[in-house]
Order: structure tokens, then sequence, then C-alpha cells
């Protein structure tokens, strides 16, 4: 099939289900008011609540949540076929992932910007709150310490990477200090600079090798695990209008023109997908994914069509930065969708890729020298892009692969494949190092807020010496996790983990609904979710417990995996007693009202 073909259809059913589904949720489920003070103006403070423009909150948001889902979980979820992946991001994006972040959003605006926690604390009680803030903070810790794997992975003896990546953080600086000192509010002339400064830095990229600059930002796994939890710390730490919001915000820029440039070469190449629609590896045993395409697709593939992670950013950093209510439809569900769509460009560029190929490249040598495939074009992409391709498993080398594969092709480029590769390999990294910044935050947020329950000064978000330590706590945490661990040891937990975080939001989200005074037939929208995604991710959890762990020998891994499954039904079990509670007391209601 041509690859144009689901870049039509994806774009369609997503712009549709924008102007019709978010549409109605925002006027009918939650009336968005626009004359209603959010946090940002009621508790502005210079640096967690700042009333923020649209467009520089639309690019920090998107940049927040789209991290290694939307590119890492269609690429390997490809090996079920094309099909499976291209009707889960389209369906949960619209039904499950736009609702999910949507709902969660307005619903901690409503509450002062505070977290899923708190507003766990306001709906459900405070027994189920502590269970929440408990089980929110150890999947977050899983959570950042798996999205940091693939930028290690991506970064380590990479000089050109490690630079184009990194000189981001002080053109971030210069363009926050730039807005709130130099030209306050001048975000047009702002952009212009900063997205200068960072194409300069793409381009000067690789010059960088072999000079001396090159061998100081040469850094080995175990070297960039550090560097990468210091920087958390300082994105937690800073005011979020010196780092984390200028940098996602241009981050956000290449994001989605890289996309789109691809998205563009896709229309100019029109590549067939060879990978065919659904691959026997449906029923199990495949050599990326050793389980059936139900349930292992619905966490494999989280951020693009639906993640828990997202509930965290949605009551983290942006709803103290809505400088009004109608920002939140575009925000919360436009951004979701705009995910969707990155994801289905990743979905594309695996699956052009020749069917032996792409196995050969996501599975090691003696893995694939089982499915009796024979390589078709590896030989000359591992030529033409400078690097042994075959056995790289992870999901990110074949990506960059697949991208450069179809921007190789577009006239005058043939001759570009090995910058194309090396660039792709970077804009992963800067993909996800965005979410990295914000998730570390809003694990301070989390820590403190659990923090200041059990001493109330621990909670003051005013004290340096708190901010300080908090930052570090969280960092440190995920930060041991990635150096001492390895995919092995850390991702079989982050997508179930991650989609876990989604039902308890979704279990919050119905409760909100029911509470709100709205008609409760709206709480369908997050019900219905989560009865589906409650099941999947329960006989995940159970299936790699039974079938993965426990048989090598895994035992954290499995014990681990128990305590999440036990929070989260408690969770459902406290929310059923308060649905419960709220439709009788309604249904008595109505009784009186009808004498």
């Amino acid at each position: 099939m041509n690859s144009i073909v689901l870049v039509i259809i994806a774009a369609l059913v997503l712009s549709i289900a924008y102007r019709t589904y978010g549409y109605f949720i925002a006027s009918k489920v939650l009336s968005l008011d626009p004359s209603r003070k959010v946090p940002s103006e009621l508790y502005n403070d210079g640096r967690d609540y700042v009333p923020t423009n649209k467009l520089v909150l639309l690019g920090h948001h998107f940049a927040a949540i789209a991290g290694a889902g939307p590119l890492i979980g269609p690429v390997l979820a490809a090996q079920f076929g094309y099909l499976p992946g291209t009707l889960w991001i389209l369906i949960g994006a619209v039904v499950g992932g736009g609702v999910h972040d949507l709902i969660i959003l307005f619903a901690s605006v409503r509450h002062e910007g505070k977290s899923i926690a708190e507003i766990a604390k306001s709906v459900l009680g405070r027994r189920a709150s502590l269970i929440t803030s408990v089980a929110v903070l150890f999947i977050l810790i899983i959570a950042m310490a798996g999205l940091g794997l693939p930028i290690v992975n991506s970064l380590y003896n990479s000089p050109w990477g490690t630079f184009t990546v990194g000189i981001t953080i002080p053109i971030a600086i210069f363009i926050g200090l730039y807005l709130k000192y130099l030209r306050p509010g001048k975000i047009g002339e702002a952009t212009v600079i900063g997205m200068t400064l960072i194409i300069l830095g793409v381009i000067a990229g690789p010059f960088i090798q072999g000079t001396p600059l090159g061998v100081f930002l040469t850094f080995d796994a175990k070297q960039l695990s550090i560097i990468l939890a210091c920087y958390g710390f300082l994105a937690a730490a800073l005011p979020v209008w010196l780092l984390l919001l200028p940098r996602d915000y241009l981050s956000t820029y290449m994001k989605i023109g890289v996309i789109l440039a691809l998205a563009i070469g896709i229309i100019i190449v029109r590549p067939t997908i060879n990978m065919p629609a659904i691959t026997p590896f449906v029923h199990g045993g495949g050599p990326i994914i050793p389980g059936k395409v139900f349930p292992f697709l619905f966490i494999t593939i989280a951020c693009g069509a639906l993640s828990g992670f997202h509930s965290l950013v949605s009551s983290g950093t942006t709803p103290k930065l809505i400088s009004n209510e109608k920002d939140i439809l575009p925000i919360g569900y436009g951004s979701m969708l705009i995910e969707a769509f990155v994801a289905i460009m990743a979905l594309i560029a695996a699956t052009v890729l020749p069917t032996a190929d792409y196995f050969a490249i996501n599975t090691l040598p003696e893995v694939f020298a089982k499915l009796n495939m024979v390589p078709q074009e590896l030989g000359m992409l591992s030529q033409m892009v400078g690097e042994n391709l075959a056995g790289r498993p992870g999901g990110s080398v074949s990506l960059a692969v697949g991208m450069a594969y179809v921007f190789y092709q577009i006239p005058g480029l043939e001759k570009l494949m090995g910058y194309w590769y090396h660039f792709c390999i970077m804009f992963e990294a800067l993909f996800i190092l965005t979410t990295i910044d914000s998730g570390t935050r809003i694990g301070r947020y989390l820590l403190q807020d659990f923090a200041g329950e059990i001493y109330k000064p621990l909670g003051n978000r005013d004290n340096w010496l708190n901010i300080a330590v908090f930052s570090a706590l969280v960092s440190f945490s995920w930060g041991y996790l990635l150096y001492t661990g390895n995919v092995s040891t850390i991702w079989p937990l982050f997508g179930t983990a991650n989609q876990m975080l989604a039902a308890i939001a979704f279990a919050i989200g119905t409760t909100f609904i029911l509470k709100s005074g709205k008609p409760k037939k709206y709480a369908l929208i997050t019900f219905l979710p989560l009865v589906f995604v409650a099941i999947t991710n329960l006989t995940a959890a159970y299936k790699n417990i039974f079938s993965n762990y426990i048989p090598n020998g895994l035992t954290l891994l499995a014990t681990v995996s128990i305590i999440l499954m036990v929070m989260l039904v408690v969770i459902i079990l406290e929310s059923a007693n308060v649905w419960i509670k709220v439709l009788k007391e309604d249904k008595e209601k109505r009784n009186k009202e009808s004498i």
C-alpha cells in the first residue's frame, strides 16, 4: 500500500475528531469559561505560576508529553503489521488519550493547578489520595528512567548528537532572559532568534567531531546517565521561564518541523509500505515483542495513543501556566492529536523499510537467524550511513534509518543519507529529552505535596532549600535507576506502569465528572476507556509476571508489577464506592423532586 494513504487518513480522522468530539467535551461536558480566573492569574509567583502565551504553552505541553512513546512504540509494534498500530493510534488518541489529557488538565485548573494526587484527595478522599501519591511517584520514577534509556543509547560516543542537543540549553536560557528582561512579550522575535541559533547548532554538529571539543563531548553511557540526571535537577529547580519553557517551546518547532518535513517527504516520494497489514506475530512469538497483539500492542504504543504520563503534565506544569480556560481545548486535546500524527509518521518510517531489513535491525543476529529472512538493502543502507545497522534493537535506530530512507529519495538529497541518519538520531534524543525535564519538575511537585502532608513546611514551594532538596531527590531516584539499569531491567515495567497510571487518571476523571453537576451520562467518556485500559494492563502485567519475569528469575520486576496491580485495583474500588454513593444521592434527589 502507498504510505500517502495513511497520511491522508490520519490527517482527516484527527482533524474531524478535534472539531467534533473535542468541541463537544469542551462545550458540553466541561463548559470552559473564558471569563473565569485561572491559577496562573490568582497565584502568579514568576516561577511556577506564570500566565503564558497560548502558542508558547502549546509548544511546552506538546514537548513535555511527546517523549519516547510516539517514536519508539509504533516502530516496535510494527512487528504485528502496520494495521493494528494504525487503528490503535487513531482510535486510542481520539477517544482515549485526548479525553484523558483534556479532562485531567481541566480538573487541575479548577483545583488551583494542583497535582493529580491532590485532585484525588478532593474527589475521592484522603486514603485514595495517599495511594495515588505513592503510585504516581513510583510510576514517574520508572517512567523517567525508561525515557532516559533511548537518550543515553542515542548519544553515547556521539559528540555531534551531544553538542546539538546540549547547545539547546544555553540557547533556551538566553531566550528566557531575552523575553523576561530584554524584550518582554516579543514572542515572534525571540522565536526567530532561538530557531536560528538552534539551526546553526545543528549545522555545526558534524564539524565538532574530530576536534578537541568533540573529544570532550564524547561520553559513555554511565557518564551520560549522570549528566542527564544533573540536567533534570536544573530543569526542576530553576524558574520555569528561564530554562524549561523556552527550551521546550523552541524544541517543539524542531519536532513539528521534522515531522512535517517527513510528511511532505512521504507525499513527494510516496514510498510503498513493505510491512504486511497483519503479520503472523499477532498470535505471539514475535522476535521483538514475544506476546500476542492483545494486550501487548496497547502497552507498547503508549504516548501516541494513550499515556498515563500525560496526566502528570496535565496536572503538573501546564495548568499553572494556562492564561485562559479557552486554551485548555487546543493544549489538552489538540496536543494529543498532534502526537498521534507523529506516531503515524514514525510507524510509516519503520514500515517502508524492507521487512527483512526492519527485523534485521530490531533483533540480535542470533534471533534474526531463526526467522529465515534475507536482508535486502541493509548492506547498502549501512554503507550509506557509515555504521553497521544490523542487530541494533530498541526502535530508535530503525526509526532513524526509516526517516533517512525517505529523505534520501527526495531528488537532490540522495548523497546526504549519512547526514540525515545522524540528524534523525539527534532529533529523537531531543524529542525525548523535553519529557525528562518536565517530568522531573512534576516529580518535585508531587514529592513536595506528599511531604507537605507529613510536615507542612516541606510543602512550601517558595522555599529555595525545599526546591533544591526535592529536585535533587527526584533526579537522583530516576538517575540511579538509569545508571545501574538497562533495557531489560527498566523497559519491561515502563509500558504497564505508564498505562496503569492512565487507568488511575480515568478513575479520577470519572469521579470528577460525576461530581461536577453535569448529566451523569457524560462520565461514560472516561469510564469506558477506564474499563478497557484496566483490563488490558492487568492482563499484560499478569502475563509479564508469569511468562517473563518469574521464569527468568526477575523477582524484583515481578514484585513491583504486583504492587502496581494492587494499587490500581484499590483505586478503582475506592472510586467505585464514590460513584455508587454519588449516583444513589442523585437518584434520591430526583425522586424527591418528582414527588
